[in-house]
Parts: C-alpha cells; structure tokens; sequence
C-alpha cells in the first residue's frame, strides 16, 4: 500500500509504535477491541460500587454520569493528540511538546508512581481472594505470586500481554453482559419469582435521600474507578493501525461508561432498596444481585470474575508503567538503561524496575501492617488520575493553538467546543480537589499525601533539568516519524 498525500509522515516522539517493532510483534485489532472495552472494568465496579450508592443513594448514577462526563471530555481531548501523533508515552510526550520539559517529567513521574500503587493494590486483593479459597498457603505467597506471573506474561512479548488481557477482559466484559441482561429480566418481571419495576429508584427516602452535596462528592469517588481507560490509546500505540485504534477508544468511551457502569448501577439501585446492599467486604452488590437471581454459587462465580478483574488490572497496570518508565528514560529523566528493550521489544528494565515497588509494598503490607507504608504509597497516588486529565485538557489546548489552518482542518479527532470544554475539565478537576478537601479525614489524607509525592518531584526537578542540559536533551526536538498506511 502506497501513503497518501493526507496520510504524510507526521511526527511522532522517541519511542513511538512503529519505529522499532516489525507489524508481527504489534497487537492485533482485536487486542485492542477487547482491552478498550473492558479497560475501565475493575473490582472498584464490581465492589467499590456498593459504597457510592450507600453515600449517595439512587442518585449514585449522576455521580457515575457526571464522572464519565469529565473521563469522556479528556479521552476525547487525548484522542484528538493522539490520532494526529500515536506514541507509548502518550500524555507524557504530550504535555512536554505542549507545556515544556517540566509538564513532561511531572505526568511522567506522577502517572507511573500511580500503577506502581494500583499494581501493589491489586497484588495484595488477589493474594487475599486466592487465600480465601486456600487457607493453608499465606495470602502474601499469593500476592508475590501473582506479580511474577504477570512480570512474566509482560517479559514473553508484547503479543503475550495483549493474549492474556484479551480473554482476562472478555470475562469481565462477559460477566456484565450477564448480569445486564439478567437485571433487565429481572425489572421487566420475565425472570422466575422477580417483581416488576423500578420503585427502588425513589421509595425509600427519594431519589437523592441524603441531599444533593453527596452527588458532588460521590464524583470524587467514581472518578478513580474511570482511570485505566487511557490505556486503550497507549495500546493502541503499539498496534498495526494506531490511528484506527485510538479513534476506536476515543469513539466508544461514551456506550461503554453508559453501559457498564451507569447501566450497572442502574440495575442495583433498581433491584434492591439502596440501603439494603449488604457490607461489601462480606457481599459485593454484583454477587448480591446474582443471588437475588437465584443463580446457584453465585459468590463464588463473582469471586471468581473479581479475581480476573484484579489479574487485568496487573497485567495491564505493569504494562502501562513499564511503557511509560521507558518513555521518562528515553527523554532524559530517568536513566537511560531503563529504556533498554529487549529483541522482542519489551522494555525489560523498565518492567522488572515498574515492578519492585509492587514487591516492596505486598511485603510492607504483609510484614508491618501497623507502619502506615502502605496506606501511604495508596494515598499518595489518589489524585494522578485528576492531575493527567488537568494537564490533558491543558496541553490539548497548547498543541491545538500552535497548528496551522491547515493542520487543524487535517485532524481526524477534535475536541467539542474548543477551548471551552477544555477549560471547563480543568475547572471541574479543581472542583473535585475541593471538594476532597472538605470532605472530610479520608480524602483530606488522599490530597496531602498526593501533594506530598508532587513536591518531591519539584525539588528534584532542578537538578533533572541540569543533567538534561549537560547532555543536551532539554528542548530536544522531536525528530523521528512513522508512516501512516493509506
């Protein structure tokens, strides 16, 4: 196939897909079909979900709206970037072209410092859900042992990971499909001994029985269960048809959040009173339904479907941090032997190093459960996922300024209402910030300690900014291209 005139080289950053992987070692389409489509699906849906509706009531579903509103702006905002300039480090690369050195190494840093969390996280949950099932083994064996399968589906290729996240994805997708389907049976009377309607949306204490506030705040929660979605366009970066795969992401984020979680959502507080979900560490409100639908084992099919929810999330959460570790240490921020790739073109550094803090929290975790190590390192990472949409909808803003005419007309993705929406993102990640800070001890510590890692950046920042010069990477431009198949 021959390049088009409107299909010319156009540039991309160090590293980007294409410039050193042959199309054999990409993901497949289908690979990355199946992760856009059950990216943003994790045991915070399954069983987070629980503790919004208890706080918020029925009206849960406008703090699911609401937060899928702001998701969607920034993954339309991400798109339009990453369509017209498909890299692995996407925002990173983004925000440094957009914003300057400093915006780069801040998201950088920032957005892999938070999957080493989540990693660590879901590490500890899926050693807890194997030990429930058996005693005799410690659930910390569990938790190590999951890393290192996951560090080893990471270091196979990068086909290997793109396998595993397909059918670890297609069960979750799968499983809600099922529990739709079955709720819908449920509402309409179809399903055996089911009662018909949707009372529960208002009979006990109105739609919003604790007022309106609690529809804000409950934003400040459902907004951490969207982050994740971004990796469908840092996949799709190294895939055969980058731009068809970041336009699919962007594309589809509005059915998904509709379907998944504020359909989901809809079906539970619909179902069952609000008040009446049971503590979700004994039953998840997924595994309640599924028994309200006399569905026999249904704890342990919910168990079992959660317990794949947690190895996505590994898997694709050592991906995402190993893909943007390499990233930071091909711009200069980190050291270069990070970046070093294997034949395969995994960045075997990056993953084993992504990794370590994982290891270093599940055994904090396990060892000294009193120190506090832990619940920092979850804390401290709580507010990345509004920093990145800030600086998204900032550095689209940028980029989108400095075009030409005629590079504006040849985008195949743009933002709505631009500047405006943009503008509006950020105001309402400041919102959210606030929003945090009053309410009350939890999320106060999660914006502290969050502060807390960005001024550890900026006091390191000078000197990174020194070593950058001395080696004359600061401002480097950015030179190398791939070429975009009619």
């Amino acid at each position: 196939m021959t390049s088009s005139p409107s299909t010319a080289s156009i540039p991309v950053t160090d590293g980007a897909a294409g410039t050193d992987a042959a199309p054999s070692k990409k993901l497949r389409n289908r690979h990355v079909t199946m992760i856009t489509l059950g990216g943003i699906i994790g045991s915070s849906l399954f069983v987070g979900s629980a503790n919004v509706i208890s706080q918020v009531g029925p009206a849960a579903l406008f703090s699911y709206a609401i937060g899928g509103l702001l998701v969607m702006l920034a993954m339309r905002m991400l798109g339009e970037m990453a369509t017209a300039r498909p890299t692995i480090g996407s925002f990173m690369e983004y925000a440094r072209s957009g914003l300057g050195e400093w915006a780069g190494y801040l998201v950088g840093w920032l957005y892999w410092y938070f999957w080493v969390g989540v990693v660590a996280y879901e590490a500890v949950i899926g050693g807890a859900i194997l030990h429930g099932w058996f005693n005799a083994v410690p659930s910390w064996v569990f938790a190590i042992a999951l890393l290192v399968v996951f560090i080893a589906t990471n270091l196979v290729s990068l086909r290997s990971f793109g396998e595993v996240e397909f059918w670890l994805a297609s069960v979750k997708v799968a499983a809600i499909i099922v529990f739709i389907a079955l709720g819908a049976l449920f509402i309409f009377g179809i399903w055996p001994n089911s009662t018909p309607g949707i009372s529960h949306l208002w009979d006990v204490g109105g739609f919003a029985p604790n007022g309106v506030w609690p529809i804000i705040s409950g934003v400040a929660i459902v907004i951490f269960s969207y982050f994740g979605t971004e990796i469908a366009v840092m996949a799709a970066a190294e895939s055969e048809d980058p731009v068809r795969g970041v336009r699919q992401a962007t594309n589809t984020i509005v059915w998904r959040i509709l379907l998944f979680y504020v359909g989901s959502v809809f079906l539970i507080v619909s179902i069952v009173p609000w008040n009446g979900l049971p503590d979700p560490d004994q039953q998840g409100p997924f595994a309640f339904l599924f028994s309200r639908y006399g569905i026999p084992g249904a704890d342990l099919f919910m168990t079992a479907v959660i317990l794949t929810a947690v190895c996505s999330v590994l898997n694709s959460g050592i991906y995402s941090a190993s893909r943007m570790f390499a990233s930071i240490a091909e711009r200069g921020f980190a050291p270069k032997l990070v970046a070093r790739k294997a034949k395969n073109g995994v960045p075997v550094v990056a993953v084993i190093a992504s990794t370590l803090g994982g290891f270093v929290a599940v055994l904090v975790s396990f060892l000294f459960p009193d120190s506090g190590i832990f619940d920092f390192i979850m804390n401290s990472s709580g507010l990345v996922a509004l920093f990145v949409y800030a600086f998204i909808a900032l550095t689209q803003v940028r980029l989108r300024n400095k075009m030409s005419a005629e590079e504006r007309a040849g985008l195949q993705l743009k933002m709505w209402l631009h500047p405006w929406l943009a503008y509006a993102t950020v105001a309402a990640v400041v919102g959210i910030v606030v929003i945090m800070l009053v309410s009350g001890p939890s999320t106060q510590v999660q914006v502290g300690t969050s502060l807390v890692s960005v001024a550890v950046l900026v006091v390191v920042w000078p000197f990174v900014r020194r070593n950058l010069k001395k080696s004359g990477q600061y401002g480097k431009p950015i030179t190398e291209a791939i070429e975009r198949e009619a």
